[in-house]
């Protein structure tokens, strides 16, 4: 077995706590900030169903609980036994001093499904587990901030 993957990220979004706890609790519209997150199905109030790009156009799926949660604080997860992915993760939420807006910092760890082997592989195409929890972060401060994601894709490309 291939040692657990961890990943921590920390980022400032100028919205009250209430706010983005609200939101990142609807987990079905986490896909909307989430790039390689295709769809969750929320069972119930504790268990959930993720659907996740996967290499090579794969997908990989698994089933959740929601094992803490406390209003305007923290969300900790971690995928129910058996599942295909060994997964777990924690989101909190604090006000920042001076009221500046809420500290977001997520913590996630999990056992990569082809083990170590499919870790670099999935870092050869760019996709390490730090950069992709930036990247999602980077994208709800945006969403959170202006309402919307800016991104480059589809517009045409200068040449060289």
């Amino acid at each position: 077995m291939s040692k657990p993957i961890s990943v921590r990220k920390t980022l400032t979004i100028n919205r009250p706590v209430a706010e983005l706890y609200r939101f990142w609790h609807n987990f079905e519209a986490l896909p909307h900030f989430m790039k390689h997150l295709k769809e969750v199905k929320v069972y119930d109030d504790k268990r959930s169903h993720w659907i996740t790009s996967g290499p090579l156009d794969s997908t990989i799926e698994w089933d959740a609980e929601i094992i803490e949660d406390r209003d305007n604080e923290l969300i900790a997860w971690r995928s129910v036994a058996g599942a295909d992915v060994d997964h777990s993760g924690v989101v909190r939420f604090r006000p920042t001093p001076n009221d500046r807006g809420t500290e977001v910092n997520v913590v996630t760890e999990y056992n990569p499904p082809a083990g170590a082997i499919g870790d670099a592989i999935a870092k050869l195409f760019g996709e390490s587990p730090d950069q992709q929890l930036g990247d999602d972060l980077r994208r709800f401060k945006m969403l959170m901030e202006t309402g919307e994601i800016a991104t480059t894709e589809g517009q045409p490309k200068g040449h060289s």
